[in-house]
């Protein structure tokens, strides 16, 4: 039996942060040109430009690089997490790479990140953990708190 392979795959165009932004009604073109111009003099992320501005919320700044990154977005507070796989990753590397272990089957550990393009963390986790990793993202208060929860700090 012969396989045809497509030799010629679609290839995913990275859409701009603040064009998603803009086609999901969180800004408008003014405020994303605004902060565009602010970060040209000043430097500094778009998202916590954004944030610090007041024209959108963290968790909106975290959905939008789940979209545009195609990391999808968990709400960890909604979760009952299994003791057993809290301890797959010490409480000293969660607090690192301010992530948690959610779940784990068949050597696959679903994590959630407030970085989850972080190739550093999800190499060493990974190394820690002998676990192929699955990455979500959630924001840095919702990972906080989550390590909090789980982990006594």
């Amino acid at each position: 039996m012969t396989l045809l392979v497509d030799q010629n795959p679609p290839v995913l165009k990275k859409r701009f942060f603040g064009t998603i932004l803009i086609e999901r009604n969180l800004i408008t073109s003014y405020q994303l040109k605004h902060v565009l111009q602010f970060q040209e003099k000043q430097g500094g992320q778009i998202g916590r430009i954004l944030v610090e501005l007041g024209y959108i919320q963290e968790r909106d700044v975290v959905m939008t690089l789940g979209i545009q990154c195609n990391v999808p977005y968990i709400a960890i507070d909604q979760y009952e997490i299994d003791q057993n796989v809290i301890q797959l990753i010490p409480k000293d590397i969660a607090y690192k790479y301010q992530v948690v272990p959610l779940d784990c089957v068949n050597r696959i550990l679903s994590v959630v990140m407030s970085d989850p393009l972080d190739a550093t963390a999800k190499s060493d986790l990974q190394n820690i953990t002998n676990c192929r990793l699955v990455p979500f993202i959630a924001t840095h208060r919702e990972i906080e708190k989550a390590i909090h929860r789980w982990y006594g700090y």
